[in-house]
């Protein structure tokens, strides 16, 4: 077996900068490279900053409905949550009619800060897409819900 390329026959009509994966992950890197310019240091991650705004818009929630509405598999959720607990911006409370349950829930430091994280969550939509035309964004976006 050689070391270098595959010869033709063997792969002829793959192109690893058209396959649609390829394409989808160099948008994402490009995007959360954007994100935490944006977001700065003192920001959430990516990850963090949507579970903080799916608890704003939905109030508290047990750690595995977070995960669920999220798409992150529990050791994912489970270190999201740690880390916002860490930085004082989520709690874990008992469920007033269950109190065998946990729910995460924001805290008012949380809470604070939100509306400029949003904010700035805003600008890094705007600075993602900013290389498409209006209707081109629109198009882009309508199609991932498609996929998602």
């Amino acid at each position: 077996m050689s070391d270098g390329p595959p010869t033709d026959h063997v792969l002829p009509d793959y192109v690893l900068e058209e396959q649609v994966g390829h394409l989808m992950r160099r948008a994402y890197q490009r995007h959360l490279a954007l994100f935490g310019g944006i977001m700065g240091e003192d920001g959430p991650t990516s990850m963090q900053f949507a579970a903080l705004v799916t608890l704003w818009r939905r109030g508290p929630l047990s750690q595995n409905l977070l995960g669920r509405l999220l798409a992150m598999d529990p050791p994912t959720v489970k270190g999201v949550v740690a880390r916002l607990m860490a930085r004082g911006l989520v709690e874990r409370r008992r469920d007033a009619g269950d109190a065998r349950l946990l729910r995460v829930a924001l805290t008012p430091a949380a809470l604070a800060a939100l509306p400029g994280w949003v904010e700035r969550a805003k600008a890094i939509t705007a600075a993602t897409l900013a290389p498409l035309p209006p209707v081109e964004q629109a198009r882009l976006v309508g199609l991932l819900r498609r996929l998602g």
